[in-house]
């Protein structure tokens, strides 16, 4: 289902994820001389920064933050959320704990962002969340234009390492630029 958890690191396309995107960018580049593995790397690395141009995550897979305790709600790092799962406490000494559902409150808001709100943390000083976030469940599931951008920049960056092209094509802007999420301030909800 898409990709394999990478938080805080790269992005890692499942199999069959990576063969169809293999697939687009040997039909972009016209070539197959290079070796999965390489254009693995470059659809990848292509993933990780239109993830970061875009703010949200493209392919839904699995993240995990920690966040301080305090009465007051707290927005998870990446969006859109689409599920929020397993609230931890996470004492300065101990083992972790599982919180009791009572003890916490999650909600996931129209724009995708995820909200955790920890009431009755035991001994815990943090808590840590597991979720899912991702605007598509598959590769082929991406909207084309976004798709569209990661191929041109994975082949922009193959054509590169041979010299050719040293700025992006603004057209990769271009087709992300509708797809955008930007958060000017931390969230905050009441």
């Amino acid at each position: 289902m898409g990709l394999r958890p990478a938080r805080g690191g790269a992005v890692v396309l499942d199999d069959a994820d990576r063969a169809a995107a293999l697939g687009e960018l040997r039909e972009w580049l016209r070539s197959s001389g290079d070796s999965d593995a390489v254009l693995a790397t470059l659809v990848e690395t292509a993933l990780g920064l239109g993830e970061a141009f875009l703010g949200m995550a493209l392919i839904a897979r699995d993240f995990r933050d920690v966040i301080p305790v305090s009465g007051a709600w707290s927005a998870l790092d990446m969006m859109p959320v689409t599920t929020i799962g397993e609230v931890q406490g996470l004492p300065a000494d101990g083992a972790a704990f599982v919180l009791t559902a009572s003890s916490y409150a999650i909600d996931i808001d129209g724009n995708g962002i995820g909200w955790v709100r920890v009431m009755q943390p035991g001994s815990a000083g943090r808590v840590s969340v597991a979720y899912q976030a991702g605007v598509a469940s598959d590769w082929a599931s991406l909207p084309e234009p976004v798709r569209q951008g990661v191929v041109m920049l994975a082949a922009h960056l193959r054509q590169a390492a041979d010299g050719v092209g040293a700025t992006p094509p603004a057209a990769v802007t271009a087709l992300w630029r509708p797809y955008r999420r930007m958060r000017l301030n931390h969230a905050v909800r009441a």
